[in-house]
């Protein structure tokens, strides 16, 4: 299991780090991290081709439990990747922005 606490992520996300909204365009839109590009969970496999092998991603959702398991599943496919525990709502709680938008491209 590979998940990473929040001041962890928050730390990499400050350096520019990778990172991946597994949740629905609805869920994104209502509030995400900044920078995170949205690959639905269901929708992941059919886009590996854009996600880096050479350097890590974070999976967040809303509270870890889909992105802990696409974590898996991209670490299964060889990547270095990571679950950010406690999802988007840890993000917010510890204090961090979030982006609101209308559409999924909004960040």
């Amino acid at each position: 299991m590979r998940e990473v606490p929040v001041a962890a992520f928050a730390a990499a996300h400050s350096d520019g780090a990778i990172v991946v909204d597994v949740r629905e365009p609805g869920e994104y839109v209502g509030g995400h991290v900044p920078g995170a590009t949205l690959i639905p969970m269901g929708h992941l496999s059919s886009q590996l081709h854009e996600l880096p092998k050479d350097r890590p991603i974070y999976l967040i959702c809303a509270s870890g439990n889909r992105s802990l398991a696409m974590t898996n599943f991209l670490m299964r496919a060889g990547y270095d990747a990571y679950s950010v525990s406690g999802g988007t709502g840890a993000w917010t709680r510890a204090g961090h922005p979030v982006v609101l938008g209308r559409r999924p491209n909004a960040s």
